[in-house]
């Protein structure tokens, strides 16, 4: 198998582990091509951050510089920069949303806690947020408007992704529940759970699902394509929040995934709201 083949292979292998639809397979194929190539680059750039072995900082630098050849015409040594050219050139995209992501995984580097949900807050500014604008840059809708709707919605998004992730995290160094939250809360019960780990759970939850209730009407500010996927993106948000209130923030004795069912119901739901709110 070349290259070529592999990597959009390992790329939908990745994608199926994700919350949301990353492309759904409505999407027009150029649309779709533009969504796999920017997701290659984030998956490329956490995996740096956070599976490579030896000096991990030396090589985030190093894709720093090499994904800014993307932006000067040069030539980048990493396959998946090269592939995302092409769809930078054709929706004008920025460069800066793109490093902000290398920058987050920098952070992850230096800082394994957060002491406040502030804190935290501030992080996704730079490992969350940008995916959101670089995606409203493919579907040619990024407005002041719709960038700070976009914000919220990513920022929920991450956050219910390190509620799913604590036991892993904590694995690899990180704690990404907000300490001031965790006070009583020994670190040997995030490998473990219980009631007060569960409880920290909930509470970040019930916040990721106010930021979503916040950031949901993004949906019918959009239009075409945009309006369907990004109605994806957060309906796989509100279907995880429910799967992690089911499970009571229980993360620890089972794994907790959105229910397909549930999803695809959610965004019929957010379709058709928005259907009628922007008529």
């Amino acid at each position: 198998m070349d290259a070529a083949t592999a990597r959009p292979r390992w790329t939908r292998a990745r994608e199926r582990e994700e919350n949301f639809p990353v492309a759904l397979r409505w999407l027009p194929r150029d649309l779709r091509d533009h969504l796999h190539a920017v997701y290659a680059v984030a998956r490329t750039i956490d995996d740096v951050g956070d599976r490579s072995t030896g000096d991990r900082t030396a090589r985030l630098l190093a894709l720093r510089a090499d994904l800014a050849l993307v932006w000067t015409g040069d030539t980048p040594a990493e396959p998946v920069f090269r592939e995302l050219a092409p769809t930078v050139a054709a929706c004008g995209l920025a460069q800066e949303p793109f490093q902000r992501l290398i920058e987050a995984n920098l952070a992850d580097q230096r800082v394994t806690r957060y002491a406040t949900f502030e804190d935290l807050l501030e992080y996704c500014r730079l490992s969350a947020d940008p995916i959101g604008r670089i995606v409203l840059g493919v579907f040619g809708q990024a407005t002041p408007a719709t960038t700070a709707l976009s914000d919220r919605v990513c920022t929920a998004l991450q956050i219910l992704e390190h509620c799913q992730d604590v036991a892993e995290d904590y694995r690899a160094g990180r704690i990404y529940l907000p300490q001031d939250d965790l006070t009583g809360v020994a670190d040997e019960q995030l490998i473990t759970g219980g009631p007060g780990p569960r409880a920290v759970v909930l509470r970040q939850v019930n916040r990721a699902s106010a930021l979503l209730d916040e950031g949901a009407v993004l949906v019918g500010r959009l239009t075409g394509w945009a309006r369907i996927a990004v109605g994806g993106y957060v309906a796989g948000g509100y279907a995880t929040a429910r799967a992690l209130r089911a499970a009571g923030g229980d993360v620890w004795t089972r794994k907790v995934v959105p229910g397909h069912v549930d999803t695809v119901r959610t965004m019929v739901a957010l379709l058709g709201r928005a259907a009628v709110v922007s008529r």
